[in-house]
């Protein structure tokens, strides 16, 4: 999504997990075998804190990145922050299953998915705005995100 927004803006993109993982030198799913979930989310919150303090663009964030407060509390005093909100079983049929996602592994991808949501739905609420995706295309999705950073952010 993140990708098809900031290409109709004509902004720079940056994939956080991406981002993290070249800082790294390793995969997402490896820093949280090697070094644990807290490890991951310092770093998460490091590298969106120098994206987001960096040129104007788009930043996909994976879903855990608004439960570090303060990386959650930067990317709404730096920005747009726009929750795409879609149901479980969605979630997990795009995701593709676990690959690569350690807190998707060992279980049912929807059902993982619906257990994170108790935790996280009220700080993806706390976004300026949410879109609804569940049932959407992605370019229904993109219009709507697009729309918002022209109204919303200055786009």
């Amino acid at each position: 999504m993140g990708r098809l927004v900031a290409a109709v803006l004509g902004a720079p993109f940056v994939d956080l997990d991406e981002e993290v993982e070249r800082r790294a030198g390793k995969s997402v799913a490896r820093i949280f075998a090697e070094n644990g979930e807290a490890a991951f989310r310092e770093l998460e919150a490091e590298v969106g804190d120098t994206c987001l303090g960096g040129p104007a663009g788009v930043i996909a964030t994976g879903g855990g990145f608004v439960s570090h407060r303060v990386a959650r509390t930067t990317a709404r005093n730096s920005g747009l922050l726009v929750y795409l909100e879609t149901d479980p079983g969605e979630a997990a049929r795009r995701l593709g299953g676990a690959a690569g996602r350690p807190l998707l592994e060992g279980g049912e991808p929807a059902a993982l998915v619906a257990s994170l949501l108790p935790a996280r739905e009220p700080l993806y609420r706390d976004s300026e705005c949410t879109v609804p995706t569940t049932g959407r295309t992605a370019a229904e999705v993109s219009r709507d995100v697009v729309s918002l950073a022209r109204t919303r952010a200055g786009w």
